[in-house]
């Protein structure tokens, strides 16, 4: 699997997590949502129909496989799976575990309020946990 570079923006805002068969998996530096971001590696895709077909099924059985891990173990109400690319155009998927009591239920948590960086001691445990998600995952 090629190893791409990461999107300068997708770098400042996240932190490095693991990688699956086909995606490199980010946390997004926010501690207001537990919120992972899949970034497939394979140089000059920006839209899921870039992918070939079995890389097209991959990525999603990555995003369902992740999103049912978190909702269960974050204890979600709803898990949002998106692609955006209107700030950065290198495809990425974002796994959003949504609360009834997170700041921004019910809107969408982009432009809702402003991100909270993790600190260190919740960077490492945030990790953790979702590595602990990940690590029961057959994909």
């Amino acid at each position: 699997m090629n190893d791409i570079a990461l999107d300068e923006r997708l770098e400042a805002d996240t932190l490095p997590v693991t990688e699956l068969p086909l995606c490199r998996v980010l946390l997004m530096n926010d501690a207001r949502f537990p919120w992972a971001i899949l970034v497939p590696r394979l140089p000059g895709v920006s839209e899921v129909f870039d992918l070939s077909a079995a890389d097209q099924q991959q990525l999603w059985r990555e995003a369902g496989a992740l999103g049912a891990a978190m909702k269960d173990g974050f204890h979600g109400d709803k898990i949002n799976i998106a692609t955006l690319g209107n700030v950065v155009s290198q495809l990425h998927v974002h796994v959003v575990v949504r609360t009834r009591r997170d700041e921004a239920w019910p809107a969408p948590v982009w432009g809702q309020g402003e991100p909270r960086p993790y600190t260190q001691d919740q960077q490492a445990s945030a990790r953790d946990q979702l590595l602990g998600q990940i690590e029961g995952l057959s994909l």
